[in-house]
């Protein structure tokens, strides 16, 4: 069920923008955003339209499908982009920008309060 924690970063998100919480807002909407973007099914995998006669229409006619993402995988996700955020950190830090890096280490820490949720 990979609705535990894409819920529970999807449910934070709300009261973050509340809070102005700039730092956790970025961190929760980019990894909904990696999630989304990992559920995706490669084009060419995707049925040609066809006739017109045998077209889709109506509303989701247009959709492409999806795959179901395990707890295991939207993990997997969730910890890459922390991953991501804290090797960006440490390059900014070697090219002397320690505000961009503590904000990153920021974002790594909200979404592994999630991890660990």
């Amino acid at each position: 069920m990979s609705a535990d924690l894409r819920a529970r970063l999807a449910s934070a998100l709300h009261p973050a923008m509340r809070a102005r919480d700039a730092a956790a807002v970025s961190a929760l909407r980019s990894a909904i955003a990696a999630i989304g973007n990992a559920e995706a099914v490669p084009v060419d995998t995707v049925p040609a339209a066809g006739a017109v006669e045998h077209a889709r229409v109506g509303h989701g006619a247009a959709d492409a499908p999806r795959r179901e993402l395990s707890e295991v995988e939207v993990r997997e996700v969730v910890e890459g982009e922390v991953a991501s955020r804290l090797a960006a950190a440490d390059h900014l830090d070697e090219v002397a920008r320690p505000d961009e890096a503590a904000r990153l280490r920021t974002e790594a820490a909200v979404l592994r309060r999630h991890l660990d949720g």
